[in-house]
């Protein structure tokens, strides 16, 4: 029974790994073959021998809709606040390209099932509560494990948007003082810039074009975003717009503000630093200079006492 048991186990692991990797995986394997075919076609002309195969691959015609169907099973049977706080991290993550909310679905779902059969199959000679807790900790694990992908990336993303957004600032001000207006600046500030904050520039711009108030844009830009400096230039902008004050003045000041935090917080991670080696040195320097330092001293007193 228990090797029935293991055998079954391993077999649906397989198959739950299978599934794994074709859906992160999807689409990078047909693009080897369809190169190469390509190239020999440039060399012998697209009447060559070579020919390419009409027929789909085993992927395209069952790995695939499977992991779709499952995938939008996964989304009806999901509740829609969790639905909504996915679209959120996805958000904050910047909405990857091969993440969306139907993928993440399918990656949690088969996470579900290869963790459980992972402590299924370690934990099945243990037996008794043991086992139903290490098949509920494999689950856990697998369930979340997409979710803690998403709010890394997020989270490396809004860094990266507070660690570049005083000196985009810094540009904006300049290429607005130079007489271009706010838009203008902006699309300036989004073809010299690089990183995910051009990127929320570029968006808003594009929304702008297709009819959005600029000051709509704005809103919906911060509220794309943890970074609560973003939120602040928005806000003052937002303002300024209504109140017509001028922008040039408003953007010098938000930029002073930004450089003002940023060197704070450079200050703050400086003064964290003897806090955090601390540790390393009690546990790793500390005991091999004890070595070296009574090491001797022990062993000369071991030999008096000896004696």
């Amino acid at each position: 029974m228990g090797l029935l048991l293991l055998t079954g186990g391993f077999t649906a692991l397989s198959a739950a790994v299978v599934l794994l990797v074709r859906a992160v995986t999807a689409g990078r394997g047909h693009r080897v073959a369809p190169a190469r075919l390509e190239a020999v076609e440039r060399v012998y002309g697209a009447g060559g021998a070579v020919q390419r195969a009409p027929q789909e691959s085993f992927a395209d015609r069952v790995l695939r809709p499977l992991a779709g169907r499952f995938g939008r099973l996964a989304r009806r049977l999901t509740p829609a606040g969790m639905v909504a706080r996915m679209n959120r991290s996805l958000t904050y993550a910047g909405n990857p390209p091969r993440w969306p909310v139907e993928r993440v679905m399918q990656m949690k779902g088969l996470g579900l099932l290869a963790g459980g059969l992972i402590g299924l199959l370690y934990g099945s000679g243990l037996g008794g509560a043991l086992l139903v807790l290490g098949v509920a900790a494999g689950a856990a694990a697998g369930f979340f494990l997409p979710d803690l992908l998403i709010y890394n990336l997020g989270v490396r993303r809004q860094q990266e948007i507070a660690k570049t957004l005083p000196d985009i600032l810094d540009m904006l001000t300049v290429s607005v003082e130079a007489g271009l207006g706010f838009d203008a600046a902006v699309s300036q500030v989004r073809h010299n810039a690089e990183g995910p904050m051009a990127g929320e520039f570029a968006r808003m711009l594009r929304e702008m074009q297709l009819g959005k108030p600029r000051t709509d844009a704005l809103r919906a830009m911060s509220e794309r975003t943890t970074v609560m400096e973003l939120r602040g230039f928005a806000s003052a902008v937002v303002q300024a717009s209504e109140l017509g004050i001028p922008i040039a003045n408003v953007l010098r000041e938000q930029a002073r503000e930004m450089r003002l935090r940023r060197r704070q917080r450079a200050e703050e991670a400086a003064q964290k630093v003897p806090i955090k080696i601390l540790f390393p040195l009690l546990f790793c320097l500390f005991p091999a200079l004890f070595v070296i330092i009574i090491g001797p001293g022990a062993l000369s007193i071991m030999e008096l006492l000896g004696s």
